[in-house]
């Protein structure tokens, strides 16, 4: 941005705040800046019927491992559910894939232009019907029944946040490390259970971050501001494939974009360490 360029930080912050309240995000490169939107237009389909749980799970590409996942989801979940993809690849295979695989449990939310990883889950969580939302990486393969235990980890009114892969602040919040729990700090984005409700009234997830590194730390940071509790229930019966957008990325990149997501984390909640559980 030009007044970046003429070192007028506080100017150039303030546009950007008025372009974020709009629905738009500027995206700095060495190219210059460009404008990207952050939330998804509203759905034009017809509502769903409630259900009650959504499995949710944001395609980037890599229609195997959505194939795999949708399969083991549907077939393991006890529970009422709905299953949604959120195909954020741009990719005219992956929406030819998905529009064969239409069914009564199973809806697509289509992003074109593709949006950051944190406006892509919110396009989710803001569609789902069902009154909790399970969060899951498409790389993750259910081998039983895991929907059942996290729905009833979140029957307990003082847990916001459940899943199998928790995390620990390592005595600061600049560092976090895997946790059996059952009590943890935040829970990981492989599989993470919450309450539609309560994403909604916390903002959902940030949408700066474009990349997904950090960003289910900081909502869970954002679930549990009220003083609810983060649930690890470990031993649940999934299996972690490769992470495809880890894998993908160049690791000079992934190291630059999970820094930054740090810094965005830690500007909002250095001030929060009472949310560790170890402190």
């Amino acid at each position: 941005m030009e007044r970046r360029r003429d070192r007028d930080f506080e100017a150039a912050d303030a546009i950007r705040e008025q372009l974020r309240a709009g629905g738009w995000d500027v995206l700095d490169s060495a190219d210059g800046s460009e404008l990207q939107a952050i939330k998804a237009p509203p759905s034009a389909d017809p509502k769903a019927p409630p259900r009650d749980v959504t499995l949710l799970a944001v395609v980037h590409g890599w229609q195997p491992d959505a194939e795999r996942w949708l399969l083991s989801a549907s077939t393991h979940c006890k529970a009422d559910f709905e299953a949604v993809l959120v195909d954020n690849s741009q990719d005219p295979r992956i929406a030819g894939w998905l529009k064969n695989r239409a069914a009564e449990r199973l809806r697509v939310i289509t992003l074109d232009p593709p949006l950051g990883f944190g406006a892509a889950v919110n396009a989710g969580i803001e569609d789902a019907a069902g009154k909790d939302v399970i969060l899951f990486d498409p790389g993750v393969e259910l081998k039983g029944d895991v929907v059942s235990p996290l729905l009833d980890a979140l029957s307990d009114p003082t847990v916001a946040v459940a899943g199998p892969f928790g995390l620990r602040g390592q005595g600061t919040l600049k560092e976090f490390d895997s946790s059996p729990g059952p009590d943890v700090d935040a829970i990981e984005g492989y599989c993470l259970a919450f309450r539609r409700a309560d994403a909604l009234a916390a903002g959902g997830f940030d949408t700066r971050f474009r990349f997904y590194r950090m960003a289910d730390v900081e909502f869970s940071f954002r679930l549990r501001a009220g003083g609810g509790r983060a649930v690890a229930l470990a031993g649940l019966p999934l299996v972690k494939h490769e992470h495809r957008l880890w894998e993908s990325t160049e690791p000079s990149e992934r190291e630059r974009l999970s820094k930054r997501n740090m810094y965005r984390f830690l500007d909002r909640w250095r001030d929060r360490e009472d949310l560790l559980v170890g402190q």
